[in-house]
């Protein structure tokens, strides 16, 4: 099977895995929290396919619930057909989901919980039916103790539930790119938060870092999933967040943009162009 590369991923190199966790400011600055011994691969897959390194999302279906909301389920098997039940923590998490719809114009975070056969499930609600895709990230833990990071996505035909909301914007919380990132291994995206009135806001923290980047290729649909460098760096101008962006390919993508402010999560959409890579770099 050929591997295929995250388009972007949430760290430079490979990481040792070494039991840092949401409470040690250095890894919350850098972005990422794993939990056990061994080393995490860089992600492999960008969402778009069904299965990656022995990897698969099988059995997903979706099941209405009283009030209108429905509940995702599937399972991660592994290269035996087996569902994997053993997994380090990324962000506080053994996976996180991701619901989107086609149009990009409706995006969910999802954590599941997962039942001792190995089936995930997560209650959810979208304002229409139709086209979505689901996307699972995670860590397997192999044989050896390592972790295989992987991500696979799947298209899923959606039943209206209870309206829930779009991600059409927010009227508290304002995100602009400062600096977009090239294609390629080298990237940086800066993102500038304010408030309303275009005043810097204090960002709280979400499952262990300063925000959440959830991306996809407006042509492709392929994700990207970025983490802060480091802390905000706060001026007058506002509170600016660093990334390191591998993408690689240009194109447009539609950003999902998860921050803590007051205490509230806010989930906003903004809009990145990436360059062509810089070949004389």
């Amino acid at each position: 099977m050929t591997l295929r590369r995250l388009t972007a991923v949430t760290a430079v190199a490979v990481l040792a895995v070494t039991g840092c966790t949401a409470d040690d400011p250095d890894q919350v600055a850098a972005g990422h929290s794993h939990s056990g011994g061994g080393i995490v691969s860089l992600a492999v897959g960008d969402g778009t396919r069904v299965s990656e390194v022995g990897y698969t999302l099988s059995d997903l279906q979706v099941r209405e619930k009283p009030r209108g909301t429905g509940e995702v389920r599937f399972r991660i098997e592994g290269h035996d057909g087996e569902p994997v039940t053993d997994y380090v923590e990324e962000q506080t998490k053994e996976l996180h989901l991701y619901l989107v719809n086609d149009a990009l114009t409706v995006f969910r975070h999802l954590h599941p919980t997962r039942a001792d056969d190995g089936t995930w499930s997560a209650p959810f609600d979208v304002p229409d039916a139709g086209g979505y895709r689901v996307v699972a990230e995670f860590v397997a833990r192999d044989e050896g103790g390592n972790g295989d990071h992987v991500v696979l996505g799947r298209p899923l035909a959606m039943p209206p539930g209870d309206p829930g909301d779009t991600v059409a914007g927010d009227r508290v919380v304002d995100v602009t790119v400062s600096q977009a990132p090239d294609a390629g291994p080298n990237g940086l995206l800066r993102l500038v938060v304010r408030d309303a009135q275009q005043q810097p806001v204090e960002l709280g923290t979400y499952l262990g870092t300063y925000g959440h980047v959830t991306g996809f290729d407006t042509t492709t649909g392929a994700m990207v999933h970025l983490h802060p460098l480091a802390a905000p760096d706060v001026t007058e101008d506002g509170s600016e967040l660093t990334f390191h962006a591998d993408i690689e390919e240009p194109g447009d993508y539609r950003l999902f943009v998860q921050v803590r402010v007051d205490g509230f999560l806010h989930t906003v959409p903004v809009e990145l162009t990436v360059g062509p890579a810089d070949e004389s770099a």
